[in-house]
């Protein structure tokens, strides 16, 4: 996976309407695995390519990337949860899907490519996401930056443990 250019200042979560803003936290492995499906999704997109919901799992210096199509939204998602809450020695996942967001006043639905993932053992995952726009001739323009949607499920939840046990039985196995 390369190196992607990363600045968590553009993610900010404009607070409880005092203008104040807070900095959402996001490990940095798991923010170049979502960056990096945005970037993959979107380029499917502007090629003319249906985007089929796919995870990325981060494995030492490799992505392994999986697509996971369905009849309905609920088979997708479940098809990823299991691809990536049994996946053990992934530093982190991300799972990518033509969504929408609701945003302003009115609460306007926004077509925007979603990523949301995790990294093992974090109470919490994250979701950023790629607002874009379809003209009258099929054209796709995105904005230029992702912006952070929600805090997401993490499938790698319970995999804390697992990665302690191995810890602990490699150093066990020094020591013999």
């Amino acid at each position: 996976m390369s190196e992607l250019n990363v600045d968590l200042s553009r993610f900010l979560k404009d607070g409880s309407g005092s203008g104040e803003q807070e900095r959402i936290e996001i490990p940095l492995v798991l923010e170049n695995v979502l960056r990096y499906c945005l970037k993959d999704a979107s380029e499917r997109m502007q090629k003319g390519e249906q985007v089929i919901p796919f995870s990325a799992l981060a494995v030492g210096e490799t992505l392994f990337m999986e697509e996971h199509p369905g009849d309905d939204v609920a088979e997708c998602f479940h098809s990823a949860r299991r691809t990536v809450e049994n996946a053990r020695g992934a530093a982190a996942y991300g799972f990518c899907y033509d969504g929408y967001i609701e945003i302003g006043p009115k609460n306007q639905k926004h077509d925007c490519l979603i990523a949301e993932g995790g990294c093992p053992g974090e109470p919490y995952g994250h979701a950023i996401g790629l607002p874009y726009n379809v003209d009258n001739q099929g054209v796709v323009t995105f904005a230029e930056e992702p912006i952070y949607v929600s805090n997401a499920l993490n499938y790698m939840l319970n995999l804390a443990d697992l990665q302690d046990d191995e810890d602990e039985g490699a150093e066990e196995g020094q020591e013999a």
